[in-house]
């Protein structure tokens, strides 16, 4: 009986020190995250991954290209000439290393040469090494003298704070806030204004990081205005600050002070009426007396943009929106008449985000990008009678317009979405003719990024999918035909470590019935018989996407995965790039466009075994740092761990532009029930907020708001500031906020105890 009681002890003794030892977090090693460190950026781009994407340079003299060719050995300097259209070897590798050499006095190798600034005249080369200009004829290395570069040094010593005329006869200036004419013969002036002042002044901007030091002290100046082409009127604004608030910041890190030194800025908030405003203010240079010419004042963030017209000297092209981006003007000044009649009108019950405007000389119509249809497209807009015609006309987006062809009368462009079986997100290159001929010049059904050579009848497109190894093509700008290729993606050093390409995912959003797209990657060590914590890397701003569309991205989170995660990228409903319905998703509910990646994440666990939905976290900055946030307050039982860098977190403490166009205008009380500041009580898991000390786009104030709200909600959290930096980390700051992440992570998702004795570089 006595032995079986000792038995008994023993063994209860011996389960709690099992269950002591199973509770106990296993500690990371330095070889895991070397594993993560190996595909950092600098240590795999053109290291171990090559030619991901192929920087091509048109030479001045418009006989060919340069660019460079990876491999492991190094890099190679190769041209084309479009006489003979082969690619090869730019110069003698060996011989140019052997003469830099020689003439610097130290060891150059071959293959890691690193010169900038190639231009070709005659037979030679032309290029800067180690910050010395050189020329190289195959056979001879001499030295440059750049000492006599006029153009330059006239241009850097030029006097800002003047503007002459085009014909030389006239300067204009400012005194005591007020703009002045200076005959530029006589010497004599003549004051166009009078009611200048401090705070009102004239011929002046706001710049958007104009950062003023100190109490009471002035603004950086700005001087900026507009002659007519045969200089009889001076076009300008003036800047009203009188009434308008700044923003504030305290930099403590400067290591000379011991108090802060004070910084503002002007910046409005979402629904401020106390912001800079703008007014165009139009002159008669030969009378000297200000137009009677009314444009509407405007706030800095969203005022008018004035342009002269080619074909009409005396007239201007104003373009602006209506606060809260629901309106679109364009209209025709007219200083002759001092008249202003409308161009063309644009409204909707959303917001205006993709518009934009070109006039190509000779043409009489303004070339135009539009969401009017509800899809991004093409048209040509007549100056004289405001008739709109469409050049491109379907369910697909045109991304952007790459170049006019004014001679041939062609529009080359780039459209997402035309192929509907195809992936809406890959881009290709149409070109289309003014009555509407379209052609498609890159018809592989993949990504491309098109680079325009100006000077030839070629285009460079880099081929490619984030799951494709991309191809560098030379192609026709006539018939898109592959010319040459230049370069090709070689990433066998990765496969051979065990590296997969992301895989793609598509599902339905949240309404049940719209595609929409990710892609995730895993470790490098995958093992399929695990289950892995999940990493959201977010960023919903309704300006932009995430999905990787092209091969340069294939790498983007890899480091982060090989700790131990999955890592996922995932556009919903309510960003960009596709319709303006997709996108309209998020208008006035910024606040739910994280249901659609916590659906996307579900939908990978459903599929994948190793894919753990209980264990979630996210990460993301600034637009995505108010989503990381947002994740573990609005899905508090789903997100268990967060990381917001740099987050706006309260839209009313924003820059006034971007939520008055995403969350709408007046100001309304979406706004509170989106704040992450309002929603702080939520708080379940784990939350690391940081911020820049001295960030001056995304105001700490917001974060520092939320830490007080989570304060007072007797919620933990961690909270990194990081007094040097703005809304960027630099250098050793952003090494150190990449360990706190990772860390972070580590300890909370992967339920590990991290080290920190480690070097990320």
């Amino acid at each position: 009986m006595k032995v079986f009681k000792l038995n008994i002890q023993y063994i209860t003794f011996t389960l709690l020190l099992i269950a002591g030892v199973s509770f106990a977090q296993e500690k990371m090693t330095k070889a895991e995250y070397q594993q993560a460190i190996d595909y950092t950026y600098g240590n795999v781009i053109n290291q171990k991954a090559f030619n991901l994407k192929t920087e091509v340079h048109e030479f001045e003299e418009g006989s060919g290209i340069w660019f460079l060719n990876y491999d492991k050995a190094g890099k190679t300097y190769l041209g084309l000439n479009y006489k003979d259209l082969r690619t090869a070897p730019l110069f003698d590798h060996v011989k140019l290393a052997e003469a830099l050499s020689k003439e610097l006095d130290k060891n150059v190798e071959a293959r890691d040469l690193d010169l900038s600034r190639l231009e070709r005249k005659a037979e030679s080369l032309y290029f800067l090494f180690d910050g010395k200009p050189f020329s190289w004829d195959g056979d001879s290395l001499k030295p440059v003298d750049s000492k006599n570069d006029k153009a330059r040094d006239s241009w850097r010593n030029r006097d800002r704070s003047t503007s002459t005329s085009p014909d030389g006869k006239w300067n204009a200036f400012v005194e005591n806030h007020n703009l002045f004419l200076e005959d530029a013969g006589s010497g004599k002036r003549v004051q166009l204004t009078t009611d200048g002042e401090p705070g009102y002044d004239y011929a002046s901007s706001i710049g958007w990081f104009d950062i003023i030091e100190g109490e009471g002290t002035e603004r950086p100046p700005h001087f900026d205005v507009q002659w007519s082409p045969d200089s009889k009127y001076l076009v300008t604004q003036v800047v009203d600050t009188r009434t308008a608030e700044k923003m504030y910041l305290l930099d403590y890190s400067i290591d000379s002070l011991y108090k802060p030194k004070l910084l503002s800025y002007y910046r409005g908030s979402p629904g401020d009426t106390t912001m800079v405003t703008y007014k165009p203010v139009f002159f008669n240079v030969e009378t000297k007396e200000q137009l009677d010419i009314d444009l509407p004042k405007k706030i800095h963030v969203n005022s008018i943009w004035l342009k002269w017209m080619d074909d009409e000297p005396h007239k201007m092209i104003a373009s602006y929106r209506s606060r809260g981006y629901k309106d679109q003007y364009l209209k025709v000044v007219d200083l002759d008449v001092q008249s202003i009649s409308p161009l063309y009108e644009e409204s909707v019950t959303t917001s205006i985000d993709n518009f934009e405007f070109r006039e190509v000389e000779g043409w009489q119509d303004l070339v135009v990008l539009s969401e009017r249809s509800g899809w991004k497209q093409l048209y040509l807009l007549n100056k004289q009678s405001g008739k709109l015609k469409p050049l491109t006309n379907g369910e697909f987006v045109v991304n952007e317009i790459v170049n006019i062809d004014t001679k041939n009368k062609l529009i080359y462009y780039l459209a997402s979405g035309v192929d509907k079986a195809a992936n809406p997100y890959h881009q290709q290159l149409y070109k289309v003719s003014l009555n509407g001929k379209i052609t498609s010049l890159t018809p592989e059904p993949v990504n491309h990024d098109i680079q325009f050579l100006e000077g030839s009848a070629y285009f460079v497109d880099v081929l490619s999918a984030v799951d494709k190894p991309s191809k560098t093509l030379l192609r026709s700008k006539k018939t898109g035909k592959i010319i040459e290729t230049l370069t090709e993606a070689d990433v066998d050093a990765l496969t051979g470590e065990g590296w997969q390409l992301p895989e793609v995912f598509s599902l339905k959003g949240k309404d049940g019935k719209t595609p929409i797209y990710g892609a995730f990657w895993r470790p490098v060590n995958f093992d399929a018989t695990k289950k892995y914590p999940v990493i959201d890397a977010t960023y919903t701003g309704p300006h932009t996407q995430m999905f990787p569309r092209s091969f340069d991205r294939a790498l983007s989170h890899q480091a982060m995965a090989n700790l131990g995660f999955i890592v996922v990228a995932v556009d919903g409903l309510g960003t960009a790039a596709r319709s303006k319905a997709f996108r309209d998703v998020s208008y006035m509910n910024m606040g739910d466009n994280l249901r659609d990646h916590v659906n996307a994440i579900r939908f990978l666990g459903q599929k994948y075994t190793w894919v753990d939905t209980d264990r979630v976290g996210i990460f993301g900055h600034s637009a995505g740092g108010y989503d990381a946030a947002h994740a573990v307050l609005a899905f508090p039982d789903f997100y268990k761990v967060a990381v917001a860098s740099s987050g706006d977190h309260d839209f009313r403490m924003e820059k006034a532009w971007w939520p008055e166009m995403y969350m709408g205008y007046p100001i309304d009380e979406r706004y509170e029930q989106v704040s992450n500041v309002t929603m702080a009580p939520n708080l379940k898991g784990k939350l690391l907020l940081v911020h820049g000390g001295i960030d001056d786009n995304v105001n700490p104030s917001g974060t520092f708001k939320l830490a007080e709200a989570l304060i007072k909600a007797d919620k933990e959290f961690d909270l990194l500031i990081i007094p040097s930096q703005r809304h960027g980390y630099s250098g050793r700051f952003n090494s150190y906020f990449q360990k706190k992440r990772w860390n972070y992570f580590i300890k909370n998702l992967l339920n590990k105890e991290p080290l920190w004795d480690y070097n990320i570089n």
